[in-house]
């Protein structure tokens, strides 16, 4: 799966982060911290953030988040 390759090439400091994001996923898609915005309509991705520089990508397929991958944000 490219989302698990990919989070694991980041140190631990974003894994953490990102496993504190996804909690608040879970609890709210609206959460102020994610930022979660629709990136492609088209594909149905969402993106969302982890820190400043790193995004995380899913799609929703009824009640269940789907990880795509997670990446730097070019800024």
């Amino acid at each position: 799966m490219r989302f698990d390759r990919a989070f694991e090439k980041f140190p631990l400091e974003v894994r953490k982060s990102f496993r504190k994001q996804v909690g608040y996923l879970v609890q709210d898609l609206r959460h102020p911290s994610l930022r979660a915005k629709k990136y492609d309509e088209a594909a149905d991705i969402w993106q969302a953030r982890v820190t400043g520089g790193v995004r995380f990508y899913f799609r929703i397929e009824g009640d269940v988040y789907r990880l795509l991958n997670i990446k730097n944000h070019p800024k």
